[in-house]
């Protein structure tokens, strides 16, 4: 008798979401309160704490334009409106409580609301500071690429129950082939496909012992990002230095400028003047979204992450699919790894990706292992490292220590996961590697 079949798609990513029980009155009155507090401290710090009277002025053209565009806002009453929003939230929390749909909007609009009142009050420090903010956003995008990419990598794996904490090492090949074999090749699509193999091979890696020899998962990780840190660091030392005509020379994808979309204002310059690789990164978020909660391959990938023994009894080959999932993601790795040779800087450096397989790691969990989730939380991390770069060159109305800029990014990614742990469901068999008896 042949084994039973699941639907071809499913209607929801969670069945017991249909059923949405009211959130209990001491969790109400707690988030309310938090948001009360992070209400009134941004109106207190950033709005009282800015220069009455001046202005925060945004520039929002591309340098060079015919046409600028300048946004003026006065800066006090603007952050106090914003923090009175917050403030606003945190009592119809406590009063009524959200939905779980109502709360994810309430998080967005105060984390909005904080870095806007925060850019706001960096604008006072002096009478005439203007931040361009179209090409703070730019950078954003640029910073956030290589994250988005490994998140994406993360959530594919981890949805079929492989915890990747070897994005890095991934990430860091990926880099390092696609920077050899465009310079050697002088082809940079053939520069792209070897980090993206090569990310494949290292995916193959880490399923292999994750799932054949039932290798700690975490200990894995880390063991091939040491591997691919010293493989890269000797292999870069042996032939890029010696010879960096030769061997590290790869040049990258100029921006392309899309017709009629690029000439959009404010959303033309920012989304649609960028190199191939950044489309590609707006395809596959698209594409991995739709795979993972519109089709059957999907659904097969999350019941194998959630309860692999019902999956095997429904006729899904587990072990396959882990496989499958697991190179696949070490593909999307790799593809981030090209993206910071060939996609911007156009040559590879020891160790350039930086800790940036782990704050992808740390976006998967922010974005609830969604691919959408994880593409906001990216994002904001890229926003943070990019904000750090604008707040070293104008003069905000309190020194702000360089060390402390430097961090920035990493506090926004310890304090997103830390807000999250015990809140964020992981798929339940996560980690847990599969035995069929």
């Amino acid at each position: 008798m042949s084994a039973p079949t699941l639907p071809d798609a499913p209607l929801v990513d969670d069945i017991p979401a249909l059923v949405e029980l009211p959130p209990s009155r001491r969790h109400r009155v707690t988030t309310g309160v938090t948001f009360v507090v992070v209400g009134v401290l941004t109106g207190w710090l950033l709005g009282f704490g800015s220069h009455a009277g001046y202005k925060a002025r945004f520039g929002l053209s591309a340098t060079g334009s015919a046409h600028p565009l300048t946004l003026t806002l006065p800066a006090r009453a603007t952050v106090l409106v914003l923090a009175a929003v917050v403030v606003a939230i945190g009592v119809w929390q406590i009063a009524h409580g959200l939905s779980r749909r109502g709360m994810r909007w309430a998080v967005g609009v105060t984390v909005f609301a904080v870095a806007a009142s925060f850019l706001v009050w960096s604008c006072t420090g002096t009478p005439d500071t203007s931040i361009d903010l179209l090409g703070l956003l730019q950078n954003t995008i640029f910073l956030a690429v290589p994250l988005i990419l490994g998140s994406l990598s993360g959530i594919v794996c981890e949805r079929s129950a492989v915890i990747n904490v070897a994005i890095e090492g991934q990430m860091l090949t990926g880099a390092f082939m696609g920077a050899l074999f465009a310079s050697i090749t002088a082809n940079l699509g053939l520069g792209v496909l070897a980090a993206v193999l090569s990310g494949a091979l290292m995916g193959a890696l880490l399923a292999v012992f994750a799932i054949r020899y039932l290798v700690n998962q975490v200990v894995l990780g880390v063991v091939i990002n040491t591997l691919a840190l010293g493989l890269t660091g000797f292999l870069y030392d042996a032939f890029m230095a010696q010879n960096a005509n030769t061997y590290n020379n790869p040049g990258n994808f100029p921006p392309i400028r899309l017709p009629l979309l690029g000439d959009i204002p404010v959303i033309g310059p920012l989304f649609f003047d960028a190199n191939i690789l950044v489309y590609a990164t707006y395809v596959l978020v698209v594409l991995v979204d739709v795979w993972l909660f519109r089709t059957r391959w999907g659904l097969r990938t999350r019941a194998v992450g959630e309860h692999p023994e019902a999956a095997d009894t429904m006729g899904i080959n587990v072990i396959a699919t882990r496989y499958r999932n697991v190179i696949i993601g070490g593909m999307f790795a790799g593809l981030a790894g090209a993206y910071l040779t060939v996609g911007s800087v156009g040559q590879f450096e020891k160790n350039m990706s930086a800790g940036k397989g782990f704050i992808a790691l740390a976006a998967v969990i922010f974005g609830r292992w969604n691919p959408r989730g994880a593409l906001g939380a990216a994002l904001l991390f890229g926003f943070t490292e990019a904000l750090q770069t604008v707040l070293t060159i104008i003069g905000t109305p309190v020194s702000i220590p360089s060390a402390f800029l430097s961090m920035l990014p990493y506090l926004a990614t310890i304090f997103a996961v830390a807000g999250l742990v015990g809140h964020s469901r992981a798929p339940a068999a996560d980690g847990v590697p599969y035995v069929k008896e």
